[in-house]
């Protein structure tokens, strides 16, 4: 089980109280991560990635152990650490400016 984090107010248009706990088969990859979230929860499509092309949205970054996923290739295997549910992957919506 892997633990997803989401900002509020992707957790709000879903309906969704704290953290999300998904089941993937291995290996766990950013791809899979993210498809399992918009089968599971299809009110969140389009809203992380570009339901065609399925690029990340602009302001839109995905965190594991600390690191910083969002230019990743889809395939990208994500830490051992969120495949044992220790660490949350996390998707944060970024602010531009300063």
């Amino acid at each position: 089980m892997i633990r997803v984090i989401l900002p509020q107010h992707l957790r709000t248009l879903a309906g969704i109280e704290g953290e999300l706990q998904l089941k993937l088969p291995e290996p766990v990859t950013l791809g899979a991560t993210l498809d399992q979230i918009e089968a599971k929860y299809p009110m969140l499509r389009g809203t992380i990635r570009d339901p065609i092309s399925e690029q990340r949205r602009p302001f839109v970054r995905f965190f594991a152990c600390k690191e910083d996923l969002s230019e990743n290739p889809p395939e990208t295997v994500l830490p051992e650490a969120i495949h044992q549910g220790t660490e949350p992957f996390m998707i944060i919506g970024a602010m531009a400016g300063g």
